[in-house]
């Protein structure tokens, strides 16, 4: 299991690079001024230099994408209900996205833009948890009813 939740913490923080590179580049491109901007300027102020923004913005995506591909790994705990399992995972990925968040200067720093932020979060986060519950709802369905069909086609014993 500790294998498992390492590969999917390394998996995970290769992505989460991935995601942020991308994300600077969609939004210099919506800037559209031709410039890179590789951080929120405010972060760039508050480390003295940007290239020690995109530094420890590089780190926290690392880390941030390691805790997401790890607590991906609460969701296969079969002797877990699922609402804690979606506690857990709440509380794991809050737990890793507020601190970068405010570290990174995503939201503002204020008590205010901190439970907008965590607002915004969480309400994005509902919407993905109910698109997948139905999906994976859907799914039971379909498996379901291909159990019975196969079952009525099955002579009895």
């Amino acid at each position: 299991m500790k294998h498992k939740v390492l590969r999917a913490c390394l998996v995970g923080a290769l992505i989460g690079l991935f995601i942020a590179v991308w994300i600077t580049i969609v939004i210099s491109l919506f800037v559209g001024d031709g410039r890179y901007y590789a951080v929120v300027p405010s972060l760039a102020g508050a480390c003295g230099s940007e290239t020690l923004a995109v530094l420890l913005q590089t780190v926290c995506a690392l880390l941030y994408g390691a805790a997401w591909g790890g607590a991906s790994n609460i969701w296969q705990r079969e002797d877990w209900s699922l609402l804690r399992q979606t506690a857990t995972h709440l509380a794991v990925c809050s737990a890793a996205t507020l601190p970068i968040a405010y570290l990174l200067h995503w939201m503002e720093h204020s008590l205010r833009g901190v439970l907008l932020y965590f607002a915004i979060f969480f309400g994005i986060y509902l919407m993905i948890w109910l698109i997948q519950y139905g999906i994976v709802k859907r799914r039971l369905r379909q498996i379901n009813a291909r159990l019975e069909a196969a079952s009525r086609k099955r002579p009895e014993d």
